[in-house]
């Protein structure tokens, strides 16, 4: 009997429609945003500096995605996909009607909650609706498409906040929220509860949420002001409940995290490269945008337009990747992909200055661009790969938590870095913005470093190209 012909594409269902559209709106509301900071810096902050709107929300992500993520493997995914996706819309409408920036943050830590839900149930929904290379190609397609809103968000953005103002661009998610809640309560299937159901790690959960919030606090505070003794108090909050967290992980019979994953030296290094990777690109878009506005004196909607070539080209490589991982080592195929990306940077540290022309950075931003799209959806599918299907909500914990805190911290650390080189003016803002993009090129040559060097083709089983789903 013939092989089965490989497919280039994975069979359309309505999972993995909603499971595109609801990630869609979460990546489309974090890029969407820092399209309007420097709206929302002039109107609630009084011109200071307004990341703290981004990095509130990304951390609020990773303090409680694995937490959800686990509890997803227990409980069944309907029921918190469907609270996911009605948490993160009403904290929309209180987005919107933010009178000051401390109700905004707080909005946004809602949001982050909520987001946290959506995002957590990605990967597991597609990994029981799929199997064999076919899973690997809708990872990809839900990678790619993540990155289409990516590419939407910044001009969406421009064009709403240039027109409407800021507040529109919280907005649009009130009735893509409300679709995408209507399409989970038609597709989603009634899964039975987990036996492991009824023993929850309640501890470790809040000692996860705990350390991660009180870390929270620290990235948010001022660069330049000093160090004081109440920062000293919540460091120390922040180690004690972390490590409290890993204690009891080795304890329970249930725990949060099972942290035998990561002697997988596989897993280890996919989800340092996932880490790495959100490092250098949220935190490195962020101040890309920055450059952009107030380097080259660009409008939202110009400064959207010229991060597409990005987006453009991650969506034309995820799918791309997926299938490589059919007939490459996967250590290879992201290794490279995180390489490029790193030249991208390279590139782009080198060539802006308040007088380069915007097309002069269209091939370092394409070389970024087609690095990320052959390193991400990759990362996601050896993660799952190398993991009991049991534990997959678990993973897709672990993924989004170190993605998001990854994000937040990439943004707040390249943010110092930033304000220690950076300025008012044009050229001050350039400077911080080539600090910034030296910073994550040498980042992403970490991330290519660790993925070829842990992800060993003999540890990551290769996909059945002639398994289908079943289902």
């Amino acid at each position: 009997m013939p092989a089965q012909k490989s497919r280039r594409l994975p069979p359309l269902s309505g999972v993995l429609v909603l499971v595109m559209a609801s990630t869609g709106l979460v990546v489309v509301d974090l890029t969407i945003v820092a399209i309007g900071l420097p709206l929302i810096s002039a109107e609630l902050a009084d011109g200071a500096s307004a990341e703290s709107v981004v990095v509130t929300y990304m951390v609020a992500m990773g303090a409680l995605t694995q937490v959800v993520g686990s509890l997803s493997d227990r409980w069944g995914r309907r029921p918190l996909f469907l609270a996911g996706i009605a948490v993160f819309t009403v904290a929309s409408l209180a987005a919107t009607a933010a009178p000051d920036l401390l109700w905004l943050n707080v909005a946004r830590v809602v949001q982050g909650a909520g987001a946290a839900a959506i995002m957590v149930n990605g990967i597991p929904l597609l990994s029981d609706r799929y199997s064999g290379e076919e899973r690997n190609l809708a990872i990809g397609a839900w990678g790619s498409f993540a990155t289409a809103a990516g590419l939407l968000a910044p001009i969406l953005g421009g064009v709403l906040a240039d027109t409407f103002g800021w507040r529109a661009v919280f907005a649009i998610n009130l009735p893509l929220g409300a679709a995408a809640w209507v399409l989970a309560a038609r597709v989603l299937p009634r899964s039975p509860a987990a036996p492991e159901a009824g023993r929850s790690d309640w501890l470790g959960s809040l000692l996860l949420m705990l350390g991660l919030g009180t870390a929270t606090l620290l990235m948010l505070r001022t660069g330049d002001a000093p160090w004081s003794g109440r920062d000293t108090v919540t460091l120390l909050i922040a180690c004690l409940a972390l490590a409290a967290f890993l204690a009891v992980q080795l304890r329970v019979p249930a725990p949060t995290l099972q942290l035998r994953m990561f002697g997988r030296p596989a897993f280890s290094g996919a989800m340092l490269a996932i880490f790495l990777s959100r490092v250098l690109t949220i935190g490195g878009s962020v101040y890309l945008v920055l450059y952009f506005s107030d380097g080259l004196d660009l409008s939202p909607t110009a400064a959207g337009l010229l991060m597409t070539p990005i987006f453009l080209a991650q969506i034309a490589m995820g799918m791309v990747a997926s299938k490589l991982l059919s007939y490459w080592a996967p250590g290879l195929v992201i290794g490279s992909g995180y390489a490029l990306k790193g030249a991208g940077l390279a590139a782009l540290a080198l060539l802006i200055t308040p007088h380069t022309p915007w097309w002069a950075l269209l091939l370092p931003l394409l070389a970024w661009g087609v690095g990320g799209g052959v390193a991400g959806a990759p990362v996601m599918a050896v993660a799952v790969r190398v993991t009991a299907p049991e534990r997959v909500g678990m993973v897709a914990g672990t993924v989004s938590t170190l993605a998001s805190l990854g994000a937040g911290i990439g943004t707040a650390a390249l943010g110092a870095i930033f304000t220690l080189h950076g300025g008012q003016d044009s050229q001050a803002v350039t400077d911080g913005a080539q600090a910034v993009l030296g910073a994550s090129a040498a980042l992403a040559v970490v991330a290519a470093l660790t993925t070829i060097t842990l992800i060993d083709p003999r540890r990551v089983p290769r996909p059945d190209r002639s398994q289908a789903s079943t289902s």
